[in-house]
């Protein structure tokens, strides 16, 4: 038996925010919404029970703008007339105990026309074209377009309004959505990014947007008279491409996000211990690295194959984090968080049976999306089925 009580203690946050426990939920994309992104009983259904003895519950990947809608009924906060779907979102979590958290998200060259109604946009048109060529998925009517600068400031304002939108709706926080190649690491990666105006070119040009974003939303907090509205900030530390994002760049923009009133800073990555491959750091644990640079000015929140007891004890072991997410845990152990809690380390899984989707509480498109049409990369292993390790990265 492994004793996992640190995992619940409470944690107070550097604005004062007390947060019930050190397990989380992270962002996770569960294609359950309707069309119009409002909930439905999938979607219910799946948040039954998850918010169990958890601190931080993350809502993934809402839209902030019309043209960043990437993912089939994805959830949005774009306009007033989302509040109710945002309102009930949020109180599905919080009447579980933990504290709802709203990501903000935006898919630039990613974003579906088929939902958007509109051609994808980023930084520079030439290189999404080519990601979506290799990736086969390049259409020529559905391009991507290089962003105007007004759209640029369009996406930002965007974000400041779903900020107010998530504290007019309860939430106790957001998180902008800056990892796994969406629009914000588009424009600060040397790879994606290659204009040559006021938001692209040298790195500080291309951090430009990412902190315009930050800012931008805590105008919206300061606006709302909400100083213990929580604001963190999720990052990719590493692109493997050439001209790619390093562990160097990703310091050098923690370094201007903590000269802001950022609560948090959260670590997205395949594996909990994985190591730095480039750059400053290589080598060393990447949240190790980012933790001993953070040093206590805000909450690191780390995430990746933590699926039993035994990697949740060694995880804390390690002593470099403050909070500590699992996706593919949560999705096959809906009860994890009180498994952990009671030590009932017998009772968690690591991996979804399809001929007993009555344990779950997934249905709908996810569950089909699990068990049929899914990549194993980023949702859990079948019984019986040869699986990559899983890791819930994608958002």
């Amino acid at each position: 038996m492994y004793d996992n009580s640190k995992l619940f203690e409470k944690v107070k946050l550097n604005n004062g925010v007390e947060v019930p426990s050190r397990l989380g939920v992270p962002p996770m994309t569960l294609f359950l919404q309707n069309p119009d992104g409002s909930v439905n009983d999938y979607e219910r259904h799946f948040f039954q029970y998850r918010g169990e003895n958890v601190g931080l519950y993350i809502l993934g990947a809402v839209a902030v703008t019309q043209d960043g809608i990437a993912f089939p009924g994805g959830p949005r906060a774009i306009c007033e007339a989302d509040l109710a779907a945002n309102e009930e979102r949020c109180k599905l979590v919080k009447e579980q105990g933990a504290l709802a958290i709203n990501q903000l998200h935006h898919g630039g060259i990613f974003a579906v026309k088929k939902y958007t109604g509109l051609n994808p946009i980023g930084p520079s048109a030439d290189v999404g074209n080519q990601v979506l060529k290799d990736k086969n998925t390049y259409k020529e009517d559905e391009k991507v377009l290089e962003m105007t600068d007004e759209q640029i400031r369009n996406v930002i304002k965007g974000f400041g309004f779903a900020t107010e939108l998530s504290i007019k709706a309860g939430y106790d926080g957001i998180e902008i959505h800056g990892a796994n190649n969406f629009i914000l690491q588009q424009f600060y990666s040397a790879y994606y990014n290659r204009r040559t105006d006021e938001w692209g070119g040298t790195l500080e040009k291309r951090m430009k947007f990412c902190l315009d974003v930050l800012d931008i939303c805590i105008k919206a907090r300061e606006k709302m008279n909400r100083p213990d509205f929580i604001i963190g900030y999720r990052l990719s530390p590493e692109e493997p491409f050439e001209n790619g994002i390093t562990m160097t760049e990703t310091l050098q923009l923690v370094r201007e996000l903590l000269k802001r009133p950022i609560q948090y800073i959260h670590c997205s990555q395949k594996n909990f211990f994985q190591e730095t491959k480039r750059g400053e750091g290589a080598g060393i644990p990447r949240l190790k690295v980012l933790y001993d640079e953070i040093k206590g000015r805000c909450a690191l929140v780390g995430v990746g194959s933590l699926l039993s007891a035994e990697s949740f004890n060694k995880a804390l072991n390690a002593g470099y984090c403050d909070f500590f997410c699992s996706g593919v845990g949560f999705i096959v152990n809906r009860h994890l968080g009180k498994y952990l809690k009671e030590n009932k380390e017998d009772e968690i899984k690591d991996e979804i049976d399809p001929d007993h989707p009555e344990l779950y509480g997934v249905e709908g498109p996810f569950w089909k999306l699990c068990v049929e049409d899914g990549d194993d990369s980023w949702l859990p292993k079948i019984k019986g089925k040869h699986n990559s390790p899983p890791n819930v990265q994608k958002h």
